[in-house]
């Protein structure tokens, strides 16, 4: 049985593949368009495939053909130089690079493809499922690799972390690229571990100082009555962001949540009343609920984020708007918790930020209106825990609406009781 090589392919075909190959991996790895890609490769590729032409041309009926000429000849050894530049610049690649056959077998890899996944070239042919069976990555080659993997250790080395993913490649081949992400995750780690100790840290002088300002009666010293209000409202201010920040520390360590039945319609009740509470009147806040569909999750972490919500459409909407809490299901089994505001909306530029730490479409509105900044940050984690994803439609003049996408596989049936339905239980 013929092995197939493990070193760099050879020949005017090869060089072809290899350049769209490592195109592919560059493309990939800068984020650059596939048009960007067409571009940039266009030019080559067209002189790559003359060439080789030219020398399958030269190449046919020998016995018979002329000897070549100057030119055929210098067309030749520039067609090597460029093959042989192409296969060192693949070798250099600090990332792995595998190409794959229809079949998920080994066709060709790099030499990072050694270091970070184990891939020997004395062992060239085979399955790369099978060649990295009882690793995490080899078990995610199981799957339908919808969704890169976006850390998780090395095949060849445990104590370095890889970002991997697949790309369709050629008529019927993929292409495999992992990159070393092991200094980004450590400097994630280092983050995190300083953003929990300075969280500690403050909660107990912001406590106590908080506390102090508890004892002082405005009455008694009449003249400094606003001062303290002020002060007073900034110290609570303080300890809410930094309780937003622990709860982000916790979920940012977490793997998973507990997994409970979540009764959606009392917490539907729940979050109404708690809207009605903060809006003190100054809104018209409805429930539409569609499906009295319950959800497998964890009830305390749903009820914060939902509640995060509801809260910040009643903070952002003007008085006498209205704010509908929504709770349905799709043709495809979904959930989908929703709150609908008419109030200011915010332009596509900032949706794609609104997830992150401290982002504020305008920081004076978000002060006055109480805000940590944490809160949308909140309820990515809460729902990415969950496998489910927070969608934001908005426009300005025409409100928003915040839905939160939980998969099938989460939906449970209603409650036969009635309980699941906010009825009362038999006594």
């Amino acid at each position: 049985m013929r092995r197939a090589n493990p070193g760099f392919p050879t020949g005017p075909a090869a060089v072809l593949v290899t350049t769209l190959v490592l195109a592919a991996a560059a493309t990939a790895v800068s984020g650059l368009s596939w048009w960007s890609f067409g571009v940039v490769l266009g030019g080559q590729l067209i002189t790559l495939a003359w060439l080789a032409v030219a020398m399958k041309a030269t190449n046919r009926d020998s016995k018979n053909a002329p000897l070549p000429s100057r030119d055929q000849t210098q067309k030749r050894r520039r067609l090597m130089a460029q093959l042989h530049d192409v296969r060192d610049a693949a070798g250099a690649l600090p990332d792995a690079v595998v190409l794959l056959d229809a079949r998920g077998n080994v066709r060709w890899f790099n030499a990072a493809a050694t270091r970070l996944l184990g891939l020997r070239e004395r062992h060239p042919e085979g399955s790369l499922t099978r060649r990295l069976a009882g690793s995490e990555l080899g078990a995610w080659l199981q799957t339908d690799m919808a969704e890169p993997a976006t850390d998780m250790p090395a095949p060849a080395d445990p104590s370095l972390r890889l970002s991997v993913t697949i790309m369709p490649f050629g008529a019927h081949l993929r292409l495999l690229l992992a990159r070393d992400i092991s200094t980004l995750t450590r400097l994630e780690q280092v983050r995190r571990d300083f953003v929990a100790n300075v969280s500690h840290e403050l909660r107990t002088p912001l406590t106590v100082i908080h506390g102090y300002l508890e004892l002082l009666d405005p009455a008694d010293v009449p003249e400094l009555a606003p001062v303290l209000g002020e002060m007073r409202m900034q110290s609570q201010r303080m300890r809410q962001i930094v309780e937003d920040l622990l709860t982000l520390s916790r979920l940012e360590t977490r793997e998973a949540l507990p997994d409970e039945e979540v009764a959606m319609v009392p917490l539907l009740e729940t979050l109404r009343r708690e809207a009605e509470a903060l809006s003190r009147g100054r809104h018209h806040i409805t429930v539409d609920a569609s499906s009295q569909a319950r959800l497998r999750g964890s009830t305390h972490h749903l009820h914060s984020a939902f509640s995060n919500l509801v809260s910040n459409a009643v903070r952002y909407t003007p008085s006498g708007g209205q704010i509908v809490i929504g709770w349905r299901q799709t043709v495809d089994g979904e959930a989908v918790f929703s709150v609908r505001d008419s109030g200011l909306g915010i332009s596509a530029e900032h949706l794609v930020r609104l997830t992150e730490r401290f982002y504020r479409v305008s920081s004076s509105r978000s002060r006055e209106s109480g805000g940590t900044g944490l809160g949308l940050s909140i309820v990515k984690h809460v729902l990415n825990l969950h496998q489910g994803r927070l969608v934001i439609e908005s426009e300005p003049g025409r409100g928003s609406t915040f839905s939160c996408m939980l998969d099938a596989s989460r939906v449970l049936p209603p409650a036969s009781d009635g309980i699941g339905r906010g009825e009362s239980s038999p006594a």
